[in-house]
This record gives C-alpha cells, sequence and structure tokens, in this order.
C-alpha cells in the first residue's frame, strides 16, 4: 500500500485530464458509499440478530421465572395445608391428653372412695397441686379435702406437708412451715363436704424437690376419734 503514498493529485490530473479524474474519483465515492451502506446494513441485521436473541433469552427468562415461581406459591399452599394439618393434629392430641387427664383424676378420686386406706373416717385429699410463680424458686400450693360419707358433722384438723429431695446432693425434707408464711390457721380445716387450703412458699435455691408428703390430721374429740391420713405425691414436671 506504500504505492499510494507516492500518487499525487497533480499528476494524476495531467495524466488523464480533469474530467477522467472527475469520473474516477465520483466511481471510487459511489464504491464507498455502496461499501458503508452494505457495511451498514450487515451491521444493523447483526444487531437485529442480536437484540432478537437477547429478546428469546429475556422471554426464556420471564418464562422460568413464571415457572418457578408458580412452583413455589405451589409449595407454599402445600406448607399452610400441612401446617393447618399438624397444627389440628396437636390440637386433637392436646384434647385427648386433656380427656385423659380426666379420667384418670375421676379414676383417682373413685379409688379413693373405694380404698379405705386412702381415706380416713371419709375424709380423703382429693387433690394436690403445685405449681411455679414467676419468681425463682417460688411456688403455689393447693390442697383440696373432701368428706365422702353423708355426715352432719364436720370434719376437723390441720395438714402437715413435707417435701422430700436433694440438697447440695444430699437426701433432704423440708416442712412447709419452715419455708411459707401460712400460718396455723391457713393449714387447718374444717368442713362438712370439702374445702380448699391454699397459699405459697419458697424452697431452697439448691434444694430439688422429688416428693411431696402431706398427712391430714384429725386430733381426738368429742364428736371425731384420733385419726392421720398420709398420702404422697411425686414433684410435678416442669412441662
Amino acid at each position: 500500500m506504500n504505492w499510494l503514498k507516492t500518487i499525487k493529485i497533480s499528476d494524476l490530473h495531467q495524466r488523464f485530464g480533469a474530467f477522467k479524474l472527475l469520473i474516477a474519483t465520483a466511481i471510487l465515492l459511489l464504491l464507498l458509499v455502496v461499501m458503508a451502506f452494505k457495511a451498514g446494513n450487515f451491521y444493523q441485521k447483526h444487531q437485529s440478530q442480536i437484540i432478537a436473541e437477547q429478546a428469546q433469552r429475556l422471554d426464556n427468562l420471564y418464562q422460568k421465572n413464571e415457572t418457578a415461581q408458580s412452583q413455589i406459591n405451589t409449595l407454599n399452599v402445600e406448607l399452610e395445608i400441612e401446617k393447618l394439618a399438624n397444627l389440628k393434629a396437636q390440637q386433637a392430641l392436646r384434647s385427648i391428653e386433656d380427656d385423659h387427664f380426666a379420667l384418670k383424676k375421676e379414676l383417682a378420686f373413685y379409688e379413693k372412695i373405694m380404698a379405705p386406706e386412702k381415706q380416713v373416717n371419709g375424709v380423703i385429699i382429693d387433690e394436690v397441686e403445685v405449681s411455679p410463680s414467676a419468681s425463682e424458686n417460688h411456688y403455689r400450693i393447693r390442697v383440696v379435702l373432701v368428706q365422702q360419707q353423708k355426715s352432719k358433722r364436720y370434719a376437723k384438723g390441720h395438714i402437715e406437708v413435707k417435701f422430700d429431695g436433694s440438697l447440695l446432693s444430699r437426701p433432704a425434707t423440708i416442712k412447709l412451715e419452715s419455708v411459707s408464711e401460712m400460718d396455723k390457721k391457713q393449714l387447718s380445716f374444717s368442713f362438712q363436704y370439702f374445702q380448699v387450703l391454699e397459699g405459697e412458699f419458697t424452697l431452697p435455691k439448691d434444694f430439688v424437690p422429688e416428693q411431696i408428703e402431706i398427712a391430714a390430721v384429725m386430733p381426738a374429740g368429742r364428736w371425731q376419734k384420733g385419726l392421720r391420713l398420709d398420702e404422697s405425691y411425686p414433684w410435678p414436671d416442669k412441662s
């Protein structure tokens, strides 16, 4: 291509003349325009093809996104249905457990009535409930006494409560009155049909309770013999 550098317009003008040079220049310009048009047309077609391919890829991505979203929605619906079924199953199980507990409680109630060793002069310890309060190691206690025999006389006496467990890894027994502000009056009973005794207590920090020992003590009097009913209850689970 170095020979093009040696060509001068004046030499061409002298050699071919002005008219021929003009014609040649026009032809050259026309060729350049045609080549530029073809190059532009090729570039435009190439760009159009790229745009079409990108549009197709975008459509495919939209379709995949819609498919994935549909699958997610389906999974969410299935998950909600499974959660609902699980919740209903838990509610049904809880209802069965409640019914079972009520039946056991009722059975225990009648066992106490029928078992002579679990009643004294018709008096039974129907229920002993210990529940934790919001404060650490602080509990509430509830004792229900029932007189089964139809009697016009009142059952009179008091209850004694002890907690068996371990303190600093050694066996220990703690009396209710030593960890509670319940006085003698609050621990006493006098009833014809039933009576509920309630109070609160705080156990030592290192004491691990395992069992509740409770006794209904009815001292001898004019209308009743000296009697005592002892029962044991396991310490309630934290759950």
